[in-house]
Parts: structure tokens; sequence; C-alpha cells
């Protein structure tokens, strides 16, 4: 049905009935849901809407105005359809700023909208049922498979301490492998399926954190032999020797992109890079920098890396394996940390894995930060990261001509071939980008990327680019 004023009230599919009638009571438009619910067709229009709450609007006077309660929410109403079958509403009438003399009422079925609380409610019961009898499953598949692996794994290193046979111990290797491998998809599922269901919760304790990056090296360095790769890690003297958070959780990280860079890359060099970042109180930020010289990823495929269950390629999860959980598992642990993890990849030529977490200290080393980290203390931390999110500038003058004057070196080692003291120059320039925004840090790193691939047009595009940005308006206002 159609009323001249209709066109000013965008109602027509709304969920809701909408009735407007005049200043007598008569209704000059219903919408769909008023048609529907009221069981009329066209005949709607005429009808008093008095009808259609006889319980509650009183036919004391020819005026509608001394019968309803404008702008006031009207609970408990009886609405009665056509054939005078009535259910309960809740109601709101108002009269028209546009319209003079013109009333609208809009009314919800209670009954239609408590049938939709009740299956909103079971359905999110049922979700939360099923998530729980699946995570009580996960949690007693892994325990049931966890003790047979460990009781293998226990007895091949048994058997390896006591074997001298060379033919049989290269089998054996190869079992107790396998068995390592099972131990960690094992835990893979259990940790998914905990963080999952939110129940999930980090560690918080002292630890040394200079000692943990030597485990996680010492960790990887049989697998760096092997491959015969080259693997640099350096530590900014800014991190703090002592830290308060997950250890475990750190190394789980860490571990899993350190492994994915040694599987990927044939030959080569791997680095890890830490920086501390910010600092806010107690509480600073590391920057974790993991690059490879590997076969790199393919741009349109990135934004599948860290979902869960997910390979960017089905041939490499064939000749690799993998389940597809440890990137999606990192990306939860990092956001548990307060941080955040991405990826700088080029298909054939490496990729550069980075993430930042949160920990505690017991130091200030307040005089230790560099001109941008220190104008961070000042702010909180969600202030902090907001001005990193927007990365207009950073530094001061003295930082940016050293940053100018690093890169100028670089590049005239490049042009004469010296690639270590132009990786020295690099590492100099990554450190004086120590805290810088999100843009500037994306550029270094591409920077970086293409020295260690000695890739000299690469270089210089990213150089320019880099130079651009610190010489840009922007950066000087």
């Amino acid at each position: 049905m159609e009323w001249a004023g209709a066109d000013i009230f965008p109602v027509k599919d709304a969920l809701e009935m909408v009735l407007v009638f005049d200043d007598t009571g008569n209704i000059l438009y219903g919408n769909d849901a008023a048609v529907k619910e009221l069981g009329y067709e066209e005949d709607l229009c005429g009808v008093s809407i008095r009808d259609v709450f006889p319980n509650d609007i009183k036919s004391s006077s020819e005026s509608i105005e001394e019968d309803v309660s404008f702008g006031c929410e009207l609970q408990n109403l009886v609405a009665y359809r056509k054939n005078r079958t009535c259910f309960p509403v809740e109601a709101k009438m108002i009269q028209s700023d546009t319209n003079p003399g013109k009333y609208i009422c809009m009314a919800n079925d209670m009954l239609e909208r408590e049938q939709l609380s009740r299956e909103v409610t079971k359905g999110r019961e049922d979700a939360r049922q099923a998530l729980k009898v699946k995570s009580e499953f996960v949690a007693n598949v892994t325990h049931e498979l966890r003790t047979p692996v460990n009781g293998v794994l226990g007895n091949i290193r048994e058997l390896l301490d006591i074997e001298t046979d060379k033919q049989k111990l290269r089998p054996m290797h190869m079992i107790e492998q396998c068995c390592e491998d099972m131990h960690k998809i094992i835990n893979n599922i259990l940790d998914f399926s905990k963080l999952e269901a939110g129940k999930f919760s980090l560690e918080q304790r002292k630890f040394n954190f200079r000692d943990m990056l030597d485990y996680v090296k010492a960790n990887h360095m049989g697998k760096i032999t092997e491959k015969g790769l080259e693997f640099f890690m350096t530590v900014s003297p800014q991190v703090p020797e002592y830290v308060i958070g997950d250890e475990l959780r750190i190394k789980q990280v860490l571990n899993n992109l350190l492994s994915n860079a040694l599987k990927f890359t044939a030959v080569g060099k791997v680095t890890l890079e830490v920086l501390k970042t910010a600092q806010v109180n107690d509480k600073v930020e590391l920057f974790f920098l993991v690059i490879d010289s590997g076969i790199g990823i393919d741009k349109a495929d990135k934004d599948k890396l860290f979902q869960s269950f997910s390979q960017v390629d089905a041939s490499i999860s064939r000749k690799y394996g993998g389940t597809g959980l440890g990137l999606n598992i990192c990306k939860q642990l990092v956001e548990l940390m307060g941080g955040r993890i991405g990826v700088e990849s080029e298909k054939g030529h490496g990729s550069a894995f980075s993430f930042s977490a949160w920990v505690g200290t017991e130091e200030t080393g307040d005089e230790q930060l560099s001109s941008f980290t220190k104008a961070s203390v000042l702010m909180s931390a969600r202030e902090n990261l907001r001005r990193n999110k927007e990365g207009s500038q950073y530094g001061g003058t003295e930082n940016r001509e050293a940053v100018l004057r690093n890169l100028g070196k670089l590049v005239l080692c490049v042009e004469m071939g010296n690639w270590e003291k132009a990786e020295m120059f690099m590492d100099t320039i990554r450190q004086l980008t120590e805290g810088a925004p999100p843009d500037v840090g994306r550029m270094v790193l591409r920077l970086k990327m293409a020295v260690q691939k000695e890739n000299y047009d690469r270089i210089i595009n990213e150089y320019k680019k880099l130079e651009d940005f610190l010489q840009s308006k922007e950066v000087h206002e």
C-alpha cells in the first residue's frame, strides 16, 4: 500500500511494523511487515489505529493526541489482526516532524523477538558445547597420540646411544626425526585448539633473553650445518639482558620462523635480528626479524600464510610437509603478546618475516634510548602504537642525516662491489632506524634483503625510495 508521504519513510522493507496515521487515528500507510503481521492487504488504509490496539488506545475523544502517549516506549501492548486474533508487541509512537498532523507507530512482535532470542541463545550454546566437545576430543586424542610417540622416541634415543653400526644408525635417525615431527604436529594441534577455545594463557616470568636466543640458535645449528647455510644473529645492545614474559612461546614463534626459513632455503644464508623499538614505563617492545634467501612467496599468496590449515601451494606441502597451522598459531601467540606479525617477500628472492612482542623489564634505561624512542616513552602504549601506525615522521635531524650518510656509503660500496662493507653499513642503517614507523621499517627491510642477495638494481631502487622518503616535505614538518 502506498501513501503520498511514504517516500520520507524508508521503511518499506523494515523488519518491524511501521504504521502512519492521522490525527483522527485513520491509518494512511503500512509497510510490508505491518500488512503481513496484521493480515491486511490493500484494505489496511482507512482502518483505525484504535482497531489495531483496541485495549490500549481508547476512543474517548476524536483527537488521537489525547489518547496516545507519544515519544515513549510502550510495552505489553496487544495488537489485533484483521481476523481478531492478537499478539503482544512493543511499540513507540511519535509525531512526524515533516508532516504536521501525521503520526508514526513502530512496533515489534514480542513473540517473534523472543523466538529469535531463544534461537540465538540456543545457537550460541550449541556452538559452545560443540567447541567444548571438540576441545576435549582434541586434548584426549593428542594425549593418546603423544604417549606412544614419546615411547618410541625415548627408546630410539636409547638405541642410538649404544648403536655403533652405521648402516643401522641412518634408519634409526630417520625414526627419531619422524617422531620429533609427529610430536611437533601434535603440539601444534593442541595449541590451536586451546587458542580457538580461548583457554590459552601466557606465562609471565623473568628469564635471560640472550640465553634464550643462544638456545634457539643451537637448536637449529644441526640443520644449518647439514644444508651448508650461513647463519647470522645480531642483537641490539638496547635489548635488556633479562625480560619478563613467556619464554616458551617466544621460543616457539622464533623456532617456527627459523624452521620455515631453513626448510625453504637451499643455498645462501639465514639472518636473525632482534631490536628494541619502543619502551613505555617498565614495558619494552622487541622486534624480531628472520630473513632468508629461499624460494620466496608470491605477492598474491601472502594473505594465506597466517590462515589456519592454509598453505600457499599444494605442491609445496607435498614437497616440504606441514599442516598449515604453524604460522596461524604464531600469529595468535604474537597478538596475545601485544604484537604483530608480517612478511615481506618476493618469489625467488627470499622472505623476511618479522614480529613484535611486548615484555616486561626491571630496567628503565631511558638514557640509552634513541631520540625517537625517548619520545615514545612519554606516550601511552596505545598512543605509541598509533604513532607508529601513522608513521608520518620519526627521529630528529641528526638521526636522519646519519641515516642518509650511511645510505651514501652503502651505495658507494655496492658500486665498488665491496659487499662485506655494504652489509656493515646496512647493519648501521638498521640500528639507526630502530623504532622507526612501519613504512620506514619495510623500506629498510627490502633494502637489506637486496644487499644480502647482492642485487644491484634492486638495491638502487630501494635506496632511492628510502632517500626520497627521508628527504620528503612530510619528514621535515
